[in-house]
């Protein structure tokens, strides 16, 4: 049987539910120390097709690639702890305040060294962003097909996978050759629950640089945890040009941030009866709320 090497492209974001006034420094940039962190929402979609795929193709390999500090192993355990074979995880302070150019440029050199992909996927956009811009410019930088707005893979066979595309208006069925990247709508199925086996075994995975901290020997306990290691790539592992890593190669620019907080200042409540709904569609119009 058909077996295949998927990518999921995951991002650990800051919890948008708990923004503070400390939630952005004076440079433009969110300053995620003071912001719990989470798998991002979509990227968890993302990785449930991946699951799905490997459920059906066994002994199909399912990664993550993130890139971010030192804590975002965490959604790489997180992964494991749901069906993943792996990750690597992509941090160094050169890839510091990139923005979508500048992180899809560096995902896709990560890509190139990883070689050998069938399938790329990724959330259409993260929480902290919505740009919905670097899945498709990993597929532009890596000259791949891409498909967005995935909602379920339909088929896959041999080298060429089907799909349906949720759109505003309507749904497209899609086939497409491999490799390819895609990105997945929030309108696709959740993710699966954690195992309780893979929990036990893979809250131990760790990163060469979270030994260190833990353990003087952490050399030799890394080469002794075969299955357990999450390796760490700098950017010295991958083939890139500084100048367009980090806030050097971020052509996109904060120059003002406005804080808004939404507050209510009148309410009403309104019975079920027919002639209080109707009052109140009649004064909504009048009042060019709607319509």
């Amino acid at each position: 049987m058909k077996t295949y090497n998927i990518i999921i492209l995951a991002k650990q974001v800051p919890d948008t539910r708990n923004v503070g006034k400390d939630a952005m420094k004076a440079d433009g940039t969110i300053n995620r120390a003071v912001l719990p962190a989470i798998f991002n929402p979509e990227d968890l979609n993302a990785l449930e097709q991946a699951l799905r795929i490997k459920d059906k193709f066994p002994g199909t390999t399912v990664r993550i690639l993130t890139m971010g500090p030192g804590r975002a192993a965490d959604i790489i355990r997180e992964g494991l702890f749901r069906g993943a074979d792996g990750g690597i995880l992509l941090t160094d302070r050169a890839f510091a305040g990139s923005d979508t150019l500048a992180t899809s440029y560096a995902l896709a050199q990560a890509l190139k060294k990883i070689g050998d992909v069938d399938i790329i996927i990724a959330g259409r956009q993260a929480i902290d962003g919505d740009t919905a811009q670097v899945g498709p410019q990993v597929a532009e930088k890596l000259a791949l097909p891409q498909i967005t707005y995935v909602e379920e893979v339909i088929d896959l066979k041999d080298k060429a996978i089907t799909v349906k595309r949720r759109l505003e208006n309507g749904v497209e069925t899609v086939r497409c050759k491999l490799p390819l990247v895609m990105t997945v709508n929030g309108s696709a199925p959740d993710c699966r629950a954690r195992n309780a086996k893979r929990l036990m075994k893979y809250k131990h995975a760790k990163t060469i640089t979270e030994l260190q901290k833990e353990n003087e020997d952490y050399t030799h306990m890394y080469n002794e945890r075969a299955g357990l290691n999450i390796p760490e790539w700098t950017v010295n592992d991958i083939e890139t040009d500084a100048s367009q890593l980090g806030l050097t190669g971020s052509p996109t620019k904060v120059k003002t941030i406005e804080n808004v907080v939404l507050s209510a200042k009148d309410s009403k409540v309104i019975s079920a009866a027919d002639a209080d709904i109707e009052a109140m569609m009649i004064e909504l119009l009048e009042s060019h709320t709607i319509g």
